[in-house]
């Protein structure tokens, strides 16, 4: 196994193992990379370490100096000013996409554009127009909804910036059983996000409570007290706490150590 760190190179892109050879980098440090498209700017994301890959290792070729910077608000900066111009182009060659960021190489050999859309476009005509104002190589890149917001950035139902745009490197599978396991109301304005999408935190969250759940009586089930016999009507797992109801219509709560069934 090759010893590499971890770069994310384009804010949608999948994490690259590079070599760093004999350039003494750490996380965080913003790098050039050679990758296929050329010289790419990254984020070195995770520290030097033994990898199971059987790709080829990208090569770091430095770490960013101030004038690398520059080079990269400048590329920035020409984004911004042709990005008037591929809206005007996509309006006029009626396509149904959403544009969501440009975004050019380090030596602006090459642009993505990426973009959503519900259904296949056909980029032929676009790419013919483009071509001819821009003089640079052009790929279009589709992403999902989940990944715009990483890139566009928003404030999640909690009032925090997006988990995606902070810290999650990777999307995982997000389903409904997952909001059932937490007992939450399966309504998709309270348990999506702001991409339409099931919220990325009832993934993570989940473990904790498929693990405490496990503790705790299901509801409708019997259990014993120190007061009797009663049928479960609630459960914190929280507090490790369980509302019982008897047969006489009382309704006491109980820790769950009090408890036998």
């Amino acid at each position: 196994m090759p010893l590499a760190v971890g770069v994310q190179v384009r804010r949608t892109k999948d994490i690259l193992y590079c070599d760093a050879g004999s350039v003494d980098v750490a996380v965080n440090d913003m790098v050039l990379v050679d990758t296929d498209n050329g010289l790419e700017s990254g984020i070195v994301m995770l520290p030097e370490q033994m990898v199971n890959t059987k790709e080829a290792l990208k090569k770091i070729v430095r770490v960013c100096n101030e004038s690398d910077i520059k080079q990269i608000e400048r590329n920035k900066e020409s984004a911004k000013k042709v990005l008037p111009v591929i809206l005007e182009k996509i309006e006029l060659c009626k396509l149904k996409m959403n544009l969501s960021m440009i975004e050019y190489t380090f030596e602006r050999a090459k642009l993505f554009i990426y973009y959503t859309s519900d259904e296949r476009v056909d980029f032929r005509e676009l790419l013919k127009e483009l071509g001819t104002v821009l003089k640079t190589r052009i790929q279009m890149v589709q992403i999902g909804v989940r990944d715009e917001v990483k890139i566009l950035g928003s404030l999640g139902h909690c009032g925090q910036i997006c988990c995606c745009q902070r810290f999650l490197k990777d999307f995982t599978s997000v389903t409904s059983d997952m909001a059932k396991e937490q007992n939450l109301t399966i309504n998709p304005a309270k348990i999506s996000g702001v991409c339409g999408r099931l919220m990325c935190c009832l993934a993570y969250e989940c473990y904790f409570y498929t693990m405490a759940n496990k503790k705790m009586p299901s509801v409708n089930s019997t259990v014993h007290t120190p007061e009797g016999k009663g049928k479960v009507t609630g459960v914190n797992i929280f507090k490790s706490e369980v509302t019982v109801e008897f047969d006489d219509g009382r309704t006491r709560k109980f820790g769950l150590k009090e408890l036998s069934k």
